[in-house]
This record gives C-alpha cells, sequence and structure tokens, in this order.
C-alpha cells in the first residue's frame, strides 16, 4: 500500500515552499501547525498541488481546512490514499 511518510512530506515542503530559517523540519514538528512551521495556506496548497500529481489523487480541499499540522495533513493524505487501494 502506497502511504506518504514524514519523510516524503518534508522533502515535498522544501521543494514547493522551502524552509523558514530557523526552522528545523526535522525535528519534532508533527503537532507543529503550519504558521509555527512558516509556511502559509498558499505554501500548503502548493504542497498539495504536488502530492497530487506525484501520488495520483485528488485530495478534499474542505478536509484541508482540518489538516493543520503534518500529523493531521498526512493522516488525511493516506486516508485518501488507502480508500484508493481498497477499490
Amino acid at each position: 500500500m502506497e502511504r506518504l511518510e514524514l519523510d516524503d512530506l518534508k522533502r515535498i515542503l522544501r521543494e514547493c515552499a522551502g524552509e523558514e530559517e530557523g526552522v528545523d523540519l526535522d525535528g519534532d514538528v508533527l503537532d507543529l501547525n503550519w504558521f509555527e512551521l512558516g509556511y502559509d495556506s498558499l505554501a500548503v496548497l502548493q504542497t498539495t498541488g504536488h502530492i497530487e500529481r506525484e501520488y495520483d489523487v485528488l485530495l478534499d480541499e474542505e478536509a484541508l481546512d482540518d489538516a493543520d499540522t503534518p500529523r493531521r495533513y498526512l493522516a488525511m493524505v493516506n486516508e485518501v490514499l488507502s480508500a484508493r487501494a481498497a477499490v
């Protein structure tokens, strides 16, 4: 089963939006919100578009509002990926 792992998410975030000076994405970031990590809604949208293309999925824009941390974002993406695999 295909999954989006934290390392994949960090790689894509760096590719799409860079990394804010003073923020260590390799630290304990799972429960920090996007703002604390230096990312705004545009950065998250760019990341989402990249993931949709790379993983060939369509993510629910309304669900993105609740995915305000990497942990919640990964859960949302992996839920879609696992539902697709079950078909």
